[in-house]
């Protein structure tokens, strides 16, 4: 009897959107039904490769049977694991939605799904790629796919907004990736090697080293938005369908975010130094406090979620100061790693029902959407559980997240990190609580009418309340990222005020 550690799914978590991509292109009048049907394949391997690594532990696959350095491997440990059940579990979410936000008989709404499904698709095979690479060469390759991807679909909603936001998404990823490639070459050059696990092993030291890693820097830094960096996110994010600004703030920028950790923690850690760690971490902060008033005074409910996205990013960030380099990095990893989850479902979240909003109300203007909490009241109650999340409030998975990332500020004496943890969940409150203030703004007479789908609103209410179940699973999710961890240490909780 074959047990999960003999199940070889690596392959397939790459395999099953790919093939899905193709045949929804091929047959786009059954567009819809593939995308579902390869949605809820590649979710179940995402998840089933989650449970393989916590069970067996670290899984390794070499492609057409070459190891490196003449092929390519791909590999899963906890932190890779743990990225492709996120993006299993926000995929298979925006998939049900985009099901129905495409649906309807009219020119745009076919031109839309016709190409979505394909391209959402590519994405997610992208996505997947990335997560498992072992290699730094096909990261960049995968990279590339996933942005171009990524712009297409941002242009999928053919407005002058949208086409503008798109390109210019468009050229900042390209920029990232010529440094993200100019770095690598240089690494290749220094290691004879693209292969994650043996660039760790190599002794890389000098001035070629550090220009590498400093280009690798620089160019991932610029794709996921991080401040000052973040020009080109709230236009892309905002003017984009709904579905597609989902995928772009749960898990586009993620992925860049991804790599960072990899390279930095994995790869070449000992090259990290202070200036390095400390001038990532003040970003970040910077990060929060002005992607939070940006938030705070938006005035398109699209464009408040997109500037949230640019204070969640930094958040993110903290884990350089707070893990690297500590002997007990472990709780900032933790933290870090639950925050990715719980962001990327929160934001998912949000943005679904802001599609919903924008469906019934013809418009996201935050201070015309009065009312609308009677009559979408499951939408604004899942906007409302994905604020508490974002927000930090407990039981949420936020909470947990940032919890962690709190006790480790403390513990090792940077308790300056934790006001800026306290002073961005203060700026989240104000904003959710700002648009549900308008939401619950009671209009006289009967609730404006307007028109319902279930499977908009409950797709958007399931992945809040997966982000709230996150927090009573956070244990799970520490013990499955312990699995191939760069950092060890106990989980510092005790030293907490």
């Amino acid at each position: 009897m074959i047990g999960l550690a003999d199940l070889a799914l690596l392959p397939w978590v790459v395999a099953l959107p790919l093939g899905g991509a193709v045949l929804s292109f091929v047959l786009r009048t059954r567009a819809p039904f593939v995308g579902l049907v390869t949605a809820l394949a590649t979710a179940a391997a995402g998840l089933l490769l989650a449970a393989q690594v916590l069970a067996a532990g670290v899984q390794r696959h070499l492609v057409g049977g070459w190891g490196a350095p003449l092929g390519i491997d791909l590999q899963a440990d906890g932190l890779s694991a743990l990225m492709v059940a996120m993006t299993a579990v926000v995929g298979l979410g925006v998939s049900v939605y985009g099901s129905a936000y495409f649906a309807g008989g009219n020119e745009d709404t076919a031109h839309q799904r016709a190409y979505f499904w394909p391209l959402w698709l590519l994405l997610w095979t992208a996505l997947n790629a990335l997560f498992v690479t072992a290699d730094a060469f096909n990261a960049y390759v995968t990279l590339e796919l996933l942005g171009l991807s990524a712009v297409a679909l941002v242009a999928l909603a053919a407005t002058p907004a949208a086409l503008t936001g798109a390109m210019r998404y468009l050229l900042v990823g390209l920029l990232g990736s010529l440094l993200y490639l100019l770095g690598v070459g240089l690494l290749y050059g220094a290691a004879a090697t693209l292969d994650l696990q043996q660039l760790a092993q190599a002794p890389l030291s000098g001035r070629v080293a550090a220009v590498a890693l400093a280009a690798i820097t620089a160019g991932l830094v610029l794709k996921t938005a991080l401040f000052p960096f973040h020009f080109w996110l709230p236009p892309a994010h905002a003017s984009a369908p709904a579905p597609v600004s989902a995928v772009l703030s749960a898990l586009v920028v993620k992925a860049s975010f991804y790599l960072l950790l990899r390279f930095w923690f994995f790869v070449a850690p000992e090259l990290a130094s202070a200036v390095l760690t400390t001038g990532l971490g003040l970003l970040g902060a910077a990060a929060v406090l002005w992607g939070g008033l940006r938030a705070l005074t938006a005035e398109r409910l699209k464009l408040v979620v997109a500037y949230s996205t640019v204070a969640q990013i930094g958040y993110l960030f903290l884990v350089f100061p707070l893990g690297l380099g500590q002997p007990e990095g472990f709780t900032a990893w933790g933290g870090a790693a639950l925050l990715v989850l719980a962001h990327a479902t929160a934001k998912a979240a949000m943005f679904l029902s802001a599609g919903v909003i924008l469906k019934a109300a013809a418009h996201d203007g935050v201070s015309g959407i009065d009312g609308t909490a009677q009559a979408l009241p499951v939408t604004i109650f899942a906007f409302a559980l994905a604020g508490v999340s974002l927000i930090g409030l407990p039981p949420t998975g936020g909470f947990a997240a940032k919890w962690l990332l709190l006790n480790s500020a403390l513990a090792s004496g940077q308790w300056w990190w934790a006001l800026v943890l306290i002073a961005g969940s203060l700026l989240a409150a104000a904003y959710t609580f700002r648009v549900l203030a308008h939401a619950f703004t009671r209009l006289p007479g009967d609730p404006p009418p307007c028109v319902r789908s279930r499977r908009l609103e409950w797709s958007a209410l399931a992945l809040a309340a997966t982000a709230l179940a996150l927090g009573f699973v956070a244990t799970d999710v520490l013990e499955l990222l312990r699995v191939g961890a760069p950092v060890q240490g106990p989980v510092l909780m005790e030293r907490a005020p």
